[in-house]
């Protein structure tokens, strides 16, 4: 050994264990595999939620109530400010406009308006939902509101 072999990390870096390469390296014929069984075949891999066949916990656990998540209607949400910034005064914003102006992501989300922030311009603006100030600020420039079906 020389002095500069000699690391604060000695031992930190091992060599990799090179499988399949003769008897002698200790690591041939079956490659550290054993004999048969599923896991000596390739492409072989367990559930991560694989218990060893125990009852697997999620099994294990009582299931109850009703979640309403799969019922869920979603809506994006588009403020009366950011249609006041972006659309000029007379303007009719549909969802298609909304989705140009990147406000809504697709033409198959639905949209409600809130009212956050001030209305300046008459608007009419057709969406799914509108809050009550939303609807009064648009009524209240001299825009209309149109829900669509």
């Amino acid at each position: 050994m020389y002095i500069h072999e000699i690391t604060s990390i000695a031992g930190a870096y091992q060599k990799r264990k090179r499988v399949g390469r003769g008897k002698g390296s200790g690591h041939g014929k079956t490659s550290g595999r054993g004999h048969k069984g599923d896991r000596s075949r390739s492409g072989f891999s367990l559930p991560l939620v694989f218990e060893g066949g125990q009852m697997p916990l999620f099994r294990r656990l009582p299931k109850r109530g009703f979640s309403n998540v799969n019922f869920t209607v979603r809506y994006e949400v588009v403020n009366v400010s950011q249609l006041d910034r972006i659309f000029a005064d007379g303007d009719q914003v549909g969802l298609t406009e909304l989705v140009g102006a990147g406000l809504v992501g697709s033409l198959n989300s639905r949209v409600k308006i809130l009212g956050d922030g001030d209305m300046t311009k008459k608007l009419i603006v057709c969406a799914h939902k509108f809050s009550k100030s939303a609807e009064q600020k648009i009524a209240g420039c001299g825009g209309t509101v149109k829900i669509v079906a």
